[in-house]
C-alpha cells in the first residue's frame, strides 16, 4: 500500500511517499486499525523525535525501525 503525506507546520510543508505492506499492517498495527490511521500514528511518532525536514522524503515503515528501535514496540502498543 502507498500513501502520500504532507505535514504542515506554520508556513512550511513537507511531503512523504510512504508504503506499508499488508503482512506489516497485520504484524504492527493495531487490531481492525485502517492502513491511513496506521501511516498517520507513525508520522505522529516521527514528529515527536525529529522535524519533518528530517523525515524521509521516500520510505517504508519497516526503515523506520532503524532509526528508532523502540518504533515497533511503541507503534503497536494499544492505548
Amino acid at each position: 500500500m502507498a500513501f502520500w503525506v504532507r505535514v504542515d507546520e506554520g508556513e512550511s510543508q513537507s511531503d512523504h511517499d510512504v508504503t506499508i505492506s499488508a503482512p506489516d499492517l497485520a504484524r504492527l498495527g493495531r487490531r481492525g486499525e485502517s492502513p491511513e490511521n496506521f501511516v498517520r500514528r507513525a508520522f505522529e511518532f516521527l514528529l515527536t523525535r525529529e522535524p519533518k525536514e528530517s523525515i524521509l522524503a521516500r520510505f517504508d515503515v519497516r526503515v523506520i525501525g532503524r532509526y528508532f528501535p523502540e518504533f515497533e514496540r511503541e507503534i503497536s502498543a494499544e492505548d
